[in-house]
């Protein structure tokens, strides 16, 4: 009888330790889950704030664009607000539109990342005081019917093969009194807002063997460097890199300490 006894009493000892546990799990789950639903939140906020913030700087140095597409990253986001500091801010601005010596070119993507980022949560709510980022990087393409609309030199054709950019134009030859089309590679480079495309390595078809006329277009291939600016950047950065890909002139830019508020 005794034994009978004391084993009907430790089962229902177990279940309700199994009870509590249950429950602590639970209670667990809902704090988590309250908890990643706050941080959420709170991202979002601070996402949209950032977005005013872009398009008001964006507008204040007479760049065109689309709706910001703004990204906090780093997690716990609210340990992030708290300190008012963000490890990286992705930003996307569409249809990029600005103003070359009269003509605007129009970049159908922007897309920045921001680190080191230094917001209060003041600033953040009340739109007042200093949103800085340690660095701003940013990439885009400018197709190629945009870069010969900048270059503004008749037939021009630019296309990139290999991973190098091929460069077609037309040489005329008063010698003879005919037009070739001379065919290329070119090397690319960049100093503040302006890109540099310096022919090399150059042919013309069917040119005759005439000493004359190869002497033309010999000058022509080595007097042919062309230059021109691309539209003005948000958070004034600069040009550091330029690759050719079958789109149009991928450019990466950059800038230091940079104001987010305009």
């Amino acid at each position: 009888m005794t034994t009978t006894y004391y084993a009907e009493e430790t089962r229902p000892r177990r279940r309700r330790g199994r009870r509590v546990l249950i429950a602590l799990l639970v209670l667990l789950v809902i704090v988590a889950g309250i908890l990643v639903v706050g941080d959420r939140v709170a991202a979002n906020f601070a996402e949209k704030k950032i977005a005013e913030q872009v398009s008001q700087n964006v507008a204040a140095q007479n760049v065109q664009a689309g709706t910001p597409e703004v990204s906090v990253g780093g997690f716990p986001f609210l340990t992030q607000v708290v300190a008012g500091e963000y490890k990286e801010i992705t930003i996307g601005l569409p249809d990029v539109q600005g103003d070359v010596n009269g003509n605007v070119v129009t970049l159908p993507r922007l897309d920045l990342v921001a680190r080191d980022v230094t917001a209060s949560i003041d600033t953040l709510r009340t739109g007042q005081g200093e949103v800085v980022a340690k660095t701003v990087d940013g990439n885009a393409t400018i197709g190629y019917a945009e870069v010969t609309k900048l270059i503004n030199q008749e037939g021009l054709q630019l296309a990139e093969r290999e991973g190098k950019l091929q460069v077609t134009a037309p040489v005329e030859v008063p010698v003879i009194n005919q037009r070739f089309t001379v065919h290329g590679t070119a090397e690319l480079s960049v100093e503040g807002r302006r890109i540099k495309i310096q022919l090399k390595d150059a042919n013309a078809e069917g040119l005759p063997a005439v000493p004359l006329a190869q002497e033309v277009v010999r000058n022509f291939i080595q007097r042919t460097s062309i230059s021109f600016d691309v539209p003005a950047l948000p958070f004034n950065m600069e040009l550091k890199q330029v690759t050719p890909t079958s789109e149009g002139l991928a450019v990466a830019a950059t800038a230091t300490q940079v104001p987010i508020t305009s």
